[in-house]
């Protein structure tokens, strides 16, 4: 039976980080993933350029069940520390915007960066390998189909539920749940929105469309609101505005939208009113998308051919109203098929904030997407793979100490 110090399970963001810290700290590590190719989620993210980190990621740009926990993660190996591995790397890399940080070129210089840190760690990697049993004595024993090891620590890095095509799986949460942890319910996030065929109808021929709109769900602590771009699909609504609102999402709650938030529309249609006399249809098509602006007055017909003064004012009020506070209830979501992430998972009321580990079982941690911490779009959630890997890294072949 071969015996490491530590043994990480998953070779995502996360797992791959993890390794090649705690294998550069000198312990014997081994890395295992259950599938042929590494770090895909790496791979395909961006649009294929990897936004790997966030320039502004903070506490605030985290959801979780215990908001309080990722801080002390996240304050010890910050975006700025990634990013200066990057460059040490020299892999060009630019911000699009709101602090979003992508490769110039393909997602593939981030895996190959990683892969070269774990080679200096000399961190043993098997891959493809099953792990078919975990078992606890005074160390890890694990049976896998490459034979039996045996560890001091195990790390679970085995990620969430999204994209199962590319070897999504319950593992993780199986583990947790036979070492007594508390699963938080899990549930596709960063994800399109759809909606009841019957009622999505009238926006249908809108698919393709993409404006920019403040979107906000929830009330109170719960309470999200985004402003970013909205694309209209044929099943309902995506783009970034409807990803970052889906993580606060839950089913049967109305989501609102300002499909218009750079405006005070009231205003400018009351002033048309006076000083134009287009048809009602023709003036909308100038402040909105025209397509969208005929679509808003499809069942209004008679209404939308009226010159602008015959317009009653409290019509002009009621578009300018729904349109900048419509709401619409999502049936459901795309699913994990099209979830960028799955939000819930571990419960961190039973890890250490401060190591990651298991507080009912010393040697086991637990990072990345299969802790209940999920990161906003826009690199966030490699942050937090990046800053929980390698809490979790430095950890390792020290006495455990538990904190919350």
């Amino acid at each position: 039976m071969q015996t490491f110090d530590a043994v990480v399970i998953g070779a995502g963001a996360a797992g791959l980080f993890c390794a090649s810290v705690a294998g550069q700290r000198s312990l014997k590590v081994l890395l295992v993933d259950h599938s042929e190719k590494i770090a895909e989620k790496i791979r395909i993210s961006g649009g294929g350029r990897c936004n790997f980190t966030n320039r502004e990621a903070g506490p605030a740009n985290f959801i979780s069940s215990n908001p309080h926990f990722c801080r002390s993660a996240l304050a010890r190996y910050t975006a700025q520390d990634f990013i200066a591995l990057v460059q040490r790397h020299r892999i060009p890399f630019h911000e699009k915007h709101k602090g979003q940080l992508f490769c110039d070129n393909s997602s593939d210089a981030i895996i190959s960066m990683l892969m070269r840190e774990c080679d200096v760690g000399g961190v043993t990697r098997w891959q493809p390998c099953t792990v078919e049993e975990i078992r606890k004595t005074d160390d890890f024993e694990l049976a896998t189909d490459r034979g039996a090891v045996r560890a001091r620590n195990v790390v679970i890095a085995t990620g969430g539920l999204s994209i199962p095509k590319i070897g999504a799986s319950d593992f993780g949460y199986r583990v947790a749940r036979q070492f007594g942890h508390r699963i938080i319910e899990t549930r596709p996030a960063l994800v399109p929105l759809t909606f009841d065929a019957s009622h999505w109808a009238p926006f249908v021929d809108l698919a393709g469309l993409s404006l920019e709109a403040r979107v906000e769900v929830g009330e109170g602590k719960a309470r999200g609101e985004f402003l970013e771009d909205l694309l209209f699909t044929h099943r309902g609504l995506s783009g970034p505005a409807i990803l970052q609102i889906s993580s606060f999402w839950k089913p049967s709650t109305p989501i609102r939208l300002d499909l218009v938030p750079a405006q005070d529309l009231s205003s400018e249609l009351a002033a048309a009113k006076n000083l134009s006399r287009r048809k009602l249809g023709n003036e909308l098509a100038e402040i909105l998308p025209r397509r969208l602006a005929q679509t808003w007055l499809a069942d209004k017909a008679e209404l939308s051919e009226r010159p602008m003064p015959e317009v009653r004012d409290r019509d002009l009020q009621q578009i300018a109203s729904g349109l900048k506070r419509w709401e619409i209830t999502p049936s459901g979501t795309e699913g994990y098929r099209k979830a960028e992430v799955t939000a819930g998972g571990v419960d961190t009321r039973g890890l250490s904030s401060q190591s990651m580990e298991s507080q009912h079982t010393p040697g086991l941690y637990f990072i990345g997407e299969v802790v209940d911490v999920t990161g906003w779009l826009g690199g966030y959630n490699f942050q937090w793979a990046w800053s929980s890997a390698a809490a979790c890294a430095k950890a390792l072949g020290y006495p455990s100490k538990s904190s919350h």
